[in-house]
């Protein structure tokens, strides 16, 4: 600006345009910047929570009915048992060993790459027998109000189903005596006539175990291709 005429010269008007500019373009990037942090962070967290803290779980088949039904979405503590460190054979430090009656989420011992969830019924030294499709754990009846049969057929003692685990150890209906190794599981569904489980693929390794199922957040009806909104929310147990 020229001294005593109070207009801006050409050149000052080119300077303070470029310097505006400048700041535009600052700023510009500032915000893309803090957006970008944001984005970086919230995954970062997510990954974080997913990996060792909570999990989410779909239910696909029926092996757990009428507990869990096919369609729920539940949420899985990870931090309970000692969540695994990805890519090294490494666990957290654990909360607590599972418990019988405990339900859940693991890695199919014959397929690792599957998620499984069944329920604890037998820990480690527990002697297993099933006598008639009743369980019995060293020797006395456990109490099994979640269990459901829809056969009412009892294969007897003396029938022995080859792809039973191990080899001679019964059937579905009438099993063992089994001893539970150390650190292994005896996982069985609540839907005993129709579960893929240790009676079939044997104790599940400790380290297979991926959480505890704690609650549906979300239920799905696909037969009648609504919500089963009574089951939101429903703790596991």
């Amino acid at each position: 600006m020229k001294e005593g005429t109070g207009k801006m010269s050409s050149g000052e008007s080119v300077t303070t345009m470029a310097k505006g500019q400048a700041k535009v373009r600052t700023k510009r990037k500032s915000t893309l910047r803090d957006y970008t942090e944001a984005v970086v962070i919230a995954v970062v967290l997510t990954l974080f929570i997913r990996t060792f803290i909570i999990q989410a779980f779909k239910i696909p088949t029926g092996s757990m009915e009428d507990t869990l039904l096919v369609g729920d979405f539940l949420f899985v503590n990870k931090f309970l048992f000692g969540a695994s460190v990805p890519f090294v054979d490494v666990h957290l430090p654990q909360v607590r060993d599972p418990h019988r009656g405990d339900i859940i989420v693991f890695k199919y011992p014959n397929d690792p790459s599957r998620d499984f969830i069944k329920r604890v019924i037998g820990t480690p030294g527990d002697t297993l027998q099933i006598k008639n499709k009743v369980v019995y754990i060293n020797g006395e009846r456990i109490d099994e109000p979640y269990a459901k049969f829809t056969n009412s057929h009892i294969r007897p003692p003396s029938y022995r189903n080859t792809q039973i685990y191990p080899p001679g150890a019964g059937n579905r209906d009438n099993y063992g005596p089994y001893v539970v190794p150390a650190d292994h599981y005896f996982m069985m569904g609540d839907n005993r006539d129709n579960s893929d489980d240790s009676r079939f693929w044997g104790p599940l390794s400790r380290d297979l175990i991926k959480g505890k199922a704690l609650f549906i957040y979300w239920s799905w009806n696909g037969d009648k291709l609504r919500p089963r909104v009574n089951r939101l929310g429903r703790l596991i147990h």
